[in-house]
Formats: C-alpha cells, structure tokens, sequence
C-alpha cells in the first residue's frame, strides 16, 4: 500500500511543481515553466494531459502578456501530447480564451493556434466544437473576442455543411458592420484570405458587398486594408468576368477608383503599392479603359509619398499593358505625367523615378528614346540630388542595349565628374562602385580619355574608405582592359606615389600593387611592382615599412622562387631587424608566410579536406621557423 501510494505521489510531483511555478511571483520562473509545458504533459501522459492539465492552464489565464505569449505558442504544437487529433478539442478552451485578452501580440498568437488545432480536427468535429467557438467569438461583447474571430472563417469555411457556410458568411458580414473600428479593420484584413474559400456564386453575392462597405468606411486605417482585398477579390473572379466590362464596373471598379482618390493619402498609397497586381488581375481591357485614368490621377497625387510609391510601379504597370498598344499608350497617357515627375520638388519621388525610368526604353524602341526619353534622362543626370544621378547611371544597361552608349557619353561625362568630386564621401564611394561596369560600356578609349584621371584622383582622396575602394576599383578596371592596359596606363601613375610626400599616399600606393599583383602576373609584377616595394622598405615611416613586409608577403606567390631568394628574403631579413617592433613582427611573419608557401611548393603538400589551407601553411611555417628540439625528438622516438 505505502509503494503504491509513493508511486501515485511520484506522478503528482511534475503538476505540483508546474502549480507551484506558476503561482511564483518571479515572472521568469512562470514563464520558463511554460516553456517547459510539452516536458510536463509528456510525463503526465495523454490522459492525465487532457483531464488535469488542460483545465488547470485554463483556470489560470490571468497573467503577464510575455506568459500568456508564451502559453498560446506552446498549446498550438500540444495536439500530438493530449492524444493526436481525434482529442484536439480539448486544447479549444484555453486557446479561446487566450484570443480574448487584451494585448494584441497575445491574441494573434492564439488565432494561429486555434487555426492550427482547427486544421486538424475532422470534418464532424469541426463542426462539433471549433465552429462553435468561432460563433462566441463573433458574439462577444468586448471587441477583442470579435477581432480574434476574424482570423478563423477562412480555416473552418471549407469543411463544413452548407448551411453551416451560410451562417458563417453571415457571422462574417456581421463582423464588417461591427460599430467597432478594431472589428471592422480586422474583418477588412482577413476579407481576401475569406474570399479565396468562398465559392464564386457567394463571393458576388456577399463578399464584394462587404468589400463596398469596408471602402466607404469613415476609418481610414480600414479602407486601406480593403484595398488589399479588391486585388485578391479580382484575381479570384474567372476570366470571364474579369473580362467583362460592365459587370467589373458594377462590382469593383467603382470602389476602387473612389480609393484612388480617396481623402486619406493612406490609402491612395496602398492602392499605388497594389496597381501592378490589380492590372494582372483584371487584364488589358480593363486596364486602358479604367486604369490608366487611375493611374494618372495618382501620377499627379498632392503627397510626395503616393506620388513615390507609384512612381516606383511605372516601369511595371507599362510592361504589363497590351502589347499591341503599348507604345501608344506610354506615350499618350503615361509619358506626360513622368515628364512632370522628373522635375518633381520632392526628392524621394525624382529618385524613386529614376530607378526605373530607363527601364522604358526598350518598350518604345531607339526613336522614341532618342527623341522623348533621352532629354529626360539628361535633366536627372543633371538633378542636384545625387541619389537621382546615380539611379541613371546604375541603369544605363537598359539604354545601352537600345541605343548604344556612345549618344550618351558625352552629356554623361559631366554628371559623372561632379558625382566623383561630391562633398559627400558616400557618394563619392557610391561612384567607384559603379565605375568598372561604367567603363566596360564607355570603352577602353573613352574611359583612357575622361575617366583615368577621376580614378586616379580617388587615390589621393583625404577618406580612407575611398581610398581604399579605389585601390578595388583599380584591380577591377585591369580586369576589364587587361594587364597590357594597365603597364602603360594606370602603373606609371600608381608608382609615382610611392614618392609623396604624405605617407598615407605612399601606403594606399602599397594596396594598389597588392590589388593589381594579382592580375598583372609575374613579368609585371617582378620588373615593375617589385621594384617600388622593395625601395619603400627603406621609408622613413614605420607605418609604410611594415606595410612593405605585408606586401611583399602578398605578392610573393605571383614572384619566381629565385627572385625571393635574392631580392624578397634580404629584404624582409633587413626589416626583421629594424627597431620598431611593428615592424620586427610583421617581418617575421612574412619570412615564415614564405617559407611555408615555397616550403608547399618543394614538398607538394596536399591539404586535408578537413583541414583550411590556412592551417597547413601554418604548421608548415612553424616546422620551417621552429624546426623540433632533439628533446621533443627523443620524446617522439621513445
């Protein structure tokens, strides 16, 4: 009798200690104890899950929001612990009653439980208990309850009876007329997912009549999101009736116009934010009769906001138009609001604009650029906000394709100066980044000709970061034109810095020579780079000396070995004496770098896949610099 009694107190012991930590005041205790719930019911077992803990969870939904958070998190994996679906009713009730409280984050938690445990109920209990629930929900009296409904309609919807599907639509319409904003908002929010489970008959009938009301409400914060139903709503309606003039009108298209000139700027946005997926939508037809007009009107919104977002959706919504009149209506229709955006007084809109503008180009041919687009692409060259300036010319690849590059060059070239000589570092570094592919277009000629001594100014640059970049930017533009190239163009002018007077520019000159050995090869390396190195490692800075031990590490693997046995070793030796202790260090670890690379080479060491090239050139240069001691040889042998 005593054991079995210890053993009925041993099963007792993970709920008892579970009540005790939940009834502690340390926040942090209750809620580690609520994360460790799925441990708790596995100890419990199925039954004693469902019977005690369940009920006792919701007996105590009472506190803070981070444990109820938590709590509504854990009971949405908790099917498979109370027994697998066929028991899933049972985790309803604290989840219902965890979609009522107050905070928001708490509530939207529980509604991804409860459809989550919904979805695997059968169809029979569906019906039995999760709809059930959803109706006291909707007819709750405090808001909170009405709001959580909301997000269940979508998930019970398609499996149950008919006329349970009537009930809830109306259940639904209810919600949208709720004279609680929250309520409504939510309802606006869920509308189209609701839409996508609703058969088409029911979807005209009752749907598209909530969605009216939800566009005409005096919320704007529920207009806006009725904006976002309208497009799931058309791309749900068949073709037929997408393509359908007058029945569109009498459906969507009304409402939807009234939002593109809706009172709240809010939602004018969120209909420019939706337009291109709205166009997809409703087809071609539609699109030139009602929505071009639509479009206009936003092009020439009062707010700066609305007129950037839908400057964004031109490229887009002129791609998406039907080809057969797509260049007439560009430019009839769109092309004369885009002229007016390109001298736009906000900034944000001339550069959203710009972003996408030339994407236009290959839509209406080589004439129609040359002749429409051209002159504008030329007064946002010459905008005075950078971000315009650099929008045009990081998309010159549309142009470029259409009309070639060389029409542009020359108005280009001016742009491009003064963003490379802007006050803004950023901007100058925004520049460089763009400058190798803006020479592969230009061409080697007319980049030697107007754009060299640009890069070559970025190296004297008082910033570091753009030094810096230009030292990549330079390694880039061998790349593109070749090591010939750059022996007769750019090497002359790099190695001149290795003489100013500064000793920052005689270091950025050490990063160009690490960059461009890796291009130039050996010959250029040894009879052009080698030398200005090895005549740096006599600088007066130490700065500049260690740096010269740190270069001629880099560039020693693009070097003959007897080079580095006559010219590269004496100079590093020399440099591993020198008296400052920066660059003793960095010396020696050149000289052992070296040694293990050509120690590499002798030996033909493969690395291990399981060990980083890194690592092997490091044992290899310890055996080199520190060969054993014959202790740690006796050692091995014995």
């Amino acid at each position: 009798m005593a054991a079995s009694d210890k053993s009925v107190d041993d099963s007792l012991y993970p709920i008892a200690v579970l009540i005790d930590e939940l009834k502690n005041e340390d926040v942090q205790l209750r809620l580690n104890s609520i994360k460790k719930l799925s441990t708790i019911a596995l100890a419990l077992g199925e039954e004693r899950t469902r019977s005690e803990l369940i009920p006792f969870l919701t007996e105590t939904i009472y506190d803070e929001d981070e444990v109820l958070l938590a709590l509504a998190d854990q009971l949405g994996n908790f099917t498979s612990l109370v027994g697998g679906p066929e028991y899933a009713m049972y985790l309803i009730p604290p989840l219902e009653s965890l979609a009522t409280v107050e905070e928001t984050v708490v509530r939207d938690k529980a509604v991804e439980s409860l459809r989550t445990v919904a979805a695997e109920h059968s169809a029979q209990d569906l019906e039995i208990h999760v709809v059930p629930t959803l109706q006291r929900l909707v007819s709750g009296d405090w808001f909170t309850s009405r709001t959580s409904a909301c997000g269940l309609f979508s998930v019970c919807y398609p499996r149950v009876s008919q006329p349970v599907k009537s009930e809830l639509r109306a259940n639904f319409r209810k919600l949208c007329q709720d004279e609680t904003p929250m309520v409504r908002r939510a309802a606006a929010s869920k509308l189209g997912e609701f839409a996508k489970v609703v058969e088409v008959e029911y979807l005209k009938s009752d749907l598209i009549p909530n969605f009216v009301q939800l566009a005409q409400d005096d919320q704007d914060s529920v207009r806006l999101l009725a904006v976002e139903a309208c497009v799931s709503i058309a791309q749900l309606l068949p073709q037929e009736d997408v393509e359908h003039y007058t029945q569109i009108l009498q459906l969507v298209l009304p409402t939807l116009r009234q939002c593109a000139s809706d009172s709240s700027w809010r939602v004018r946005y969120m209909v420019a934010e939706k337009f291109v997926d709205l166009q997809k939508a409703v087809g071609p037809e539609i699109t030139r009769v009602d929505l071009v007009p639509a479009f206009q009107y936003l092009l020439k919104d009062a707010e700066a906001e609305v007129r950037a977002a839908v400057a964004t959706k031109v490229k887009d919504f002129c791609a998406n138009l039907d080809k057969t009149n797509q260049v007439q209506i560009i430019m009839t229709s769109i092309l004369p609001y885009v002229r007016d955006l390109v001298s736009d007084p906000n900034p944000h809109v001339k550069s959203a604009l710009a972003s996408v503008i030339m994407g236009l180009s290959p839509m209406l041919g080589a004439y129609n650029t040359v002749e429409h687009l051209l002159p504008l692409f030329l007064i946002q060259l010459k905008d005075e906000c950078p971000e315009v300036r650099l929008n045009i010319i990081s998309n010159l690849d549309c142009v470029n394709d259409v009309i070639g590059i060389q029409q542009l060059s020359q108005s280009l070239l001016p742009a491009i100066v003064e963003l490379a000589e802007d006050s803004k570092w950023r901007v100058r570094l925004a520049i460089i980044e763009y400058m190798p592919a803006l020479a592969g277009q230009l061409g080697q000629e007319f980049f030697d000709q107007k754009l060299r001594g640009l890069c070559m100014g970025w190296l004297n640059d008082h910033v570091y970061a753009i030094r810096e970049a230009a030292t990549l930017n330079m390694k880039k533009l061998v790349e593109q034109f070749g090591a010939q190239w750059a022996e007769q163009a750019i090497i002359p002018m790099i190695l001149v810095m290795s003489r100013n007077k500064n000793y920052l520019y005689r270091m950025t000159c050490l990063f160009c020579l690490n960059m461009l050995a890796e291009v130039c090869g050996t010959d250029i390396t040894t009879k052009l780079l080698l030398p200005t190195v090895l005549l740096l490692a006599s600088d007066p800075v130490a700065n500049v000396r260690f740096n010269v031990a740190k270069t001629l590490q880099k560039i020693s693997p693009y070097l003959e070995a007897s080079i580095i046995d006559t010219q590269v070793k004496p100079t590093l030796e020399k440099l591993n004496g020198d008296t400052d202790v920066d660059v003793k260090h960095f010396a020696s670890e050149a000289m052992a770098g070296i040694a293990a690379e050509m120690a590499l080479d002798i030996f033909n060491v493969s690395v291990p896949p399981i060990m980083g090239k890194d690592s092997t050139i490091l044992a290899a240069a310890k055996l080199v610099v520190e060969p054993p001691t014959t202790a740690n040889t006796n050692s091995v042998d014995s």
